[in-house]
């Protein structure tokens, strides 16, 4: 399965089944004008079978830059059907507060190409409800927010690294040349016991290393 990140929690996962895309951006430009910067490249040509949005924030449900027509699960609950098979989308929060500060968050969990995948878009609670985990049950790819401020930083992101025990976590959204918020992703990474760093924006899982502990993967920035 091929996992390509373009830029902040937006990816695209491909494979013989299909493809799925993950939180596209479209407009950033009124986070510029509240003097936010956000660089990374607009999302061109890209397409996909299904699209998933985790949460209704700008930089998270730009579902126009997506091409393929492609059916869309957005901002949802429950066990869903999909032309890809079916995908659990898991109630959470964006924040602390119950979701009163920034609203309801969905965690996606699917699986592509023998690859069970997990993708917290911007996480904030504290830690992990039992019933959470337990809906998310076993992943391979972790997807997860380790940027602290508006979502979960180093410490409660490892927490659920060491509770979920996937075989590969790949940070996201943390602050990068082409962003002027969040914390850079280095905090999470001194956790980690092992560090792989793709030389490109996206990867092939069949190519990644595996061992008895995750593996924090980062792709390059785009």
């Amino acid at each position: 399965m091929r996992v390509d990140w373009y830029g902040q929690a937006a990816f695209r996962l491909s494979g013989r089944d299909g493809a799925v895309f993950i939180d596209p951006f479209g407009d950033v430009s009124p986070l510029a004008a509240r003097g936010i910067q956000f660089d990374y490249p607009p999302l061109e040509g890209v397409e996909a079978d299904l699209l998933l949005v985790t949460h209704e924030h700008l930089d998270h449900n730009g579902v126009e830059t997506v091409g393929g027509d492609p059916p869309i699960l957005r901002s949802t609950a429950g066990r869903l059907e999909s032309p890809l098979g079916e995908v659990i989308a898991i109630a959470s929060e964006h924040d602390e507060a119950a979701g009163t500060e920034r609203g309801p968050n969905t965690i996606f969990v699917f699986t592509l190409d023998g690859v069970r995948i997990a993708h917290f878009g911007d996480f904030g609670q504290r830690s992990l409800r039992d019933e959470q985990a337990d809906a998310i049950g076993q992943v391979d790819l972790l997807l997860l927010p380790v940027g602290d401020g508006p979502t979960i930083g180093a410490e409660h992101a490892a927490a659920i690294v060491d509770r979920l025990a996937p075989k590969w976590v790949v940070p996201m959204p943390y602050r990068t040349h082409r962003i002027g918020f969040l914390e850079p992703a280095d905090a999470f990474l001194e956790k980690m016991p092992h560090v792989e760093r793709p030389s490109e924006t996206g990867f092939d899982t069949d190519a990644l290393a595996r061992s008895d502990h995750p593996y924090a993967v980062v792709p390059a920035i785009p």
